[in-house]
């Protein structure tokens, strides 16, 4: 049933109830004398409250969304009641529990209601009894109740103890916990109890009991309340009122609105959820075709340990709900896939490589078929028996876009799961102080550690990953998860993501999880990623100068901490010192092996060829099966060789070979393109490594409709170079604007339609840069595949003559047309001491290059040719 007040004033995101005194005893009074309604929870609102439930604060909404009861919340703190006049023009009355207390117990004994007294000490129990017996000995106690802390933070124990305020035919209870515990306690346990009115005036009990004294009636009036208080509790009551008050203050001021409430308005379920339908057998997991309530998405990498307890508990809880599970895993070494193959109703998907955490929930999210629900687990979990019956209540009664459980360790301890978005202070706090302390304030601390947070539910910033609960309609919103985080700090970008959709994330602690943790393994590696991967997620979402900072304070704690193999790989990296192209990330050859299952496919593959017999094989063999199948066409056009290239190619069955005696890599473009039969193309240099991956990823893309030109990503392979090559190559590789061009691959790509813009290659010796001027930016794509593998020139001289044909080349081209990475983007590339000598050293080789680019070194003014990479 509503409550019975027409205006309410959001304060802070709290609604607080626009009444007076006459209509607050009024609605209590109803509520005693109905039957059947939900308990009216009653609690005062102050600036207190507005810290622990405001906004910013820690519990905001908890109490909005609880169970089965309803929130009369009254004016109390003289902020408040100034607000309330500044926004609506009269003059509303304080309220505090302390006031209306004895009054509503008088209201009580009227009525026959028996009245039951939870928290305080059992000092204070006893001087009310005393006090009641002389000066009340008409009113029906039910029972004094006095918990220990850790009762009611415990469940079980907590309905135990509401099962006996019930048993004790309970009306009215006053419950004295203090704030926020009071509240949450009453809005989780509130039905419970089967009690018609809660008060949660924690305060009054004291007062009535005489153990606290009353502020004097000048300081009530004059708002100087809380001064009184604060000299007579100065340490208890200090960050109360000097810290935490001033900044509700501010929160108050900044966000208050009036709304009146329409007729018979009830509060609404925001959200949901349907029964998908009935499990077909309890203990089995749905079929690809069947609709589930839930797909569970489980990434593996060598968990042939883990698997089968998170399956065992998993096929518990199909009792109460339709499961699908598919498990993607990412190459594991161990007995993993053999263990799931004794599962035959697990969807399990070999990745090929190891995608990362990311890329493994990627994979499996293709296979979801139709369900409600997308549930995310860590492979080393095991679920409690309820625990996703458990979040999905708590996503109905929120309305939440996502939830996440409560995780224990291995000896039963909580783990604290939860976190608060990455800041500049909360960096520095944990950087500093590390896991000492843990009660220091929120803004120092990225990770929840308090004792409580854990078990009320609430709305939190983020989560780890292990296990997240995510509405399908909401995930398919989204899209998909960042690859860029090979491991840690996906989930911090997942997050953000739902929060920036306008979606809520919820913790709810009766959902209970396992979580042996270190499934995804240790190393020096990883945990220098973990450092590097909270920098990445700065750069992602801040400014550049947000991002410096950042990276600054990671340094320096990993500096710090640089007796520790891991840290001291992070501070090299963060320092500049060391690549981040070394940590762990992404395997080649991973996304051709979790492609839809169908045939390959269908494209052409041309490899002009000049004196490559040393590279050709190398180059064929990762196409070989292809094209002996027929699934691909695969041309090879050596252009007066004198080595033999056309022999090699020929002893791939299914390639065709064009032995041409004209030179010229012009002419074996297009002589191949003559006798080519499929579309799409892709034009390979010899010397370059393509898997059948990232094949398959380009031949996929060019035959969509209106698809035109694209290429694969590609690394470079400086093994054995020298270290100006190393230099020259590193910062080539931060250049944003080199992952932009088709050129610079040795590999481009067009359908039918891309090369109409091109009926013949021209005489040009940039014929990437060429193909690349054709196309505006949004008609060319940069596919997101396994990478080529480019071997670079081994030495500087050889990296000369590499560049001289380079910008020979550009130059050959119609002014305009080359393609240039330019001084802005090498300049915005240094973001540290290695990255600026990387950036010189680029500069200046560039600079060589560009001068002596109509200089030939080779005999003849030939090619220029590097020939140390095609070394074997």
């Amino acid at each position: 049933m509503a409550i019975d007040a027409p205006e309410s004033m959001y304060s802070a995101g709290i609604p607080v109830h626009l009444v007076d005194f006459e209509r607050t005893m009024s609605i209590i009074s109803h509520r005693l004398v109905e039957a059947a309604q939900i308990p009216l929870c009653v609690v005062s609102v102050n600036l207190d409250h507005i810290h622990h439930f405001g906004t910013s604060g820690r519990w905001n909404g908890a109490l909005e969304h609880a169970g089965p009861s309803e929130f009369l919340n009254l004016i109390d703190g003289a902020p408040i009641a100034a607000q309330a006049r500044r926004s609506t023009g009269r003059v509303w009355p304080r309220l505090a529990g302390s006031d209306l207390i004895e009054p509503i117990l008088e209201k009580a004994i009227r009525h026959g209601s028996r009245i039951g007294f939870l928290g305080g000490s059992l000092e204070t129990q006893q001087a009310l009894q005393t006090r009641f017996a002389a000066e009340r000995p008409d009113m029906a106690i039910s029972g004094w109740w006095s918990p220990e802390r850790s009762q009611l933070s415990n469940h079980g124990l907590s309905k135990e103890l509401a099962a006996e305020i019930r048993a004790a035919q309970t009306d009215v209870l006053v419950v004295g916990l203090g704030k926020p515990r009071q509240e949450l306690w009453m809005a989780e346990y509130a039905a419970h109890t089967g009690a018609k009115v809660l008060l949660g005036f924690g305060a009054a009990v004291d007062f009535m009991a005489g153990k606290v004294a009353r502020a004097p009636r000048w300081a009530s009036d004059n708002g100087l309340e809380w001064a009184w208080r604060l000299s007579r509790e100065p340490r208890r009551l200090s960050r109360r009122y000097l810290v935490d008050g001033p900044s509700s203050y501010v929160a108050l001021r900044a966000s208050t609105g009036v709304k009146t409430a329409p007729k018979g308005h009830t509060s609404r379920e925001p959200y949901r959820i349907k029964s998908a339908r009935a499990v077909p057998v309890a203990g089995s997991f749905a079929g690809p075709e069947d609709t589930a309530d839930v797909a569970v998405l489980v990434v593996t990498y060598n968990n042939a340990d883990d698997i089968p307890k998170l399956l065992k508990s998993l096929r518990e809880e199909t009792a109460d709900h339709c499961l699908r599970v598919i498990v993607a895993d990412n190459s594991s070494s161990d007995a993993t896939l053999e263990t799931l193959a004794a599962h035959p109703d697990v969807i399990t998907v070999s990745t090929g490589g190891n995608l990362g955490y990311s890329g493994g929930i990627n994979v499996a999210a293709k296979l979801a078929g139709t369900a409600e629900h997308l549930l995310v687990l860590n492979p080393d979990l095991s679920v409690s028996r309820g625990a996703i019956k458990a979040m999905l209540a708590r996503m109905r009664h929120s309305g939440a876009g996502a939830v996440v459980p409560r995780l224990l360790d291995d000896d039963g301890q909580i783990y604290h799961s939860l976190r608060r978005e990455p800041s500049l202070s909360r960096s520095i706090g944990d950087a500093v102080v590390g896991s000492r302390f843990p009660d220091r304030p929120a803004w120092l601390s990225e990770i929840e550690t308090d004792a409580e947070s854990y078990v009320y539910a609430r709305q939190v910033s983020w989560a780890t990953g292990a296990a997240i609960l995510i509405r399908s309609e909401l995930a398919a919103k989204l899209g998909p998860w960042d690859e860029r985080f090979f491991l840690y700090s996906e989930e911090t970008d997942y997050f953000r993501k739902i929060r920036n959709a306008g979606g809520t994330i919820w913790f709810e602690p009766l959902a209970v999880m396992n979580h042996e943790r270190g499934g995804s393994g240790s190393s020096a590696g990883l945990t220098a990623l973990m450092a590097v991967n909270k920098v990445r997620y700065a750069q992602a979402h801040h400014s550049r100068l947000y991002s410096l900072a950042m990276r600054g304070i990671v340094a320096a704690a990993s500096v710090a901490r640089a007796t520790q193999p891991g840290h001291r790989m992070a501070a090299g990296m963060l320092l500049g010192m060391r690549s981040w192209e070394n940590l762990p990330k992404a395997s080649p050859g991973a996304r051709a092996l979790h492609r839809a299952e169908g045939a390959f496919p269908s494209g052409t593959v041309i490899i002009p060829a000049y004196n490559e017999a040393g590279v050709l094989a190398r180059t064929l063999r990762p196409l070989a099966n292809l094209a002996a199948s027929g699934a691909i066409e695969v041309i090879v056009a050596c252009n007066g060789c004198s080595d033999g290239s056309a022999a090699v190619a020929s002893t791939f069955p299914g390639v065709v070979v064009l032995d041409l005696q004209e030179p010229g890599k012009t002419s074996a473009l297009n002589a191949a393109d003559a006798i080519a039969t499929r579309w799409p193309r892709i034009y390979l240099d010899a010397d370059i490594e393509i898997t059948a991956g990232a094949l398959a990823e380009v031949f996929a893309h060019l035959a969509q409709p209106g698809a035109l030109a694209a290429r694969p990503t590609f690394r470079y392979d400086t093994s054995g170079a020298d270290l100006r090559v190393r230099s020259y190559y590193r910062a080539r590789t931060r250049i944003r604007g080199m992952q932009q061009h088709l050129w610079g691959a040795g590999a481009y790509a067009v359908s039918a339609a891309g090369h109409a813009r091109f009926p013949t290659f021209p005489e040009a010796t940039a014929d990437d840069a060429y193909v690349d001027s054709l196309f505006m930016h949004g008609e060319k794509v940069i596919l997101d595949t396994p990478p080529l593998l480019v071997r670079t020139p081994r030495s500087t001289r050889e990296l000369h003559h590499t560049l001289r044909r380079i910008y020979r080349g550009n130059h050959e081209l119609a002014p305009g047309t080359a393609m240039s990475s330019g001084l802005a983007n090498l300049a915005a590339s240094i973001t540290g001491p290695l990255e600026l000598v990387d950036a010189g050293v680029y500069a200046s080789l560039a600079f060589a290059g560009k001068l002596r680019r109509g200089n030939s070194l080779t005999v003849g003014g030939g090619w220029d040719r590097d020939e140390s990479s095609r070394l074997a």
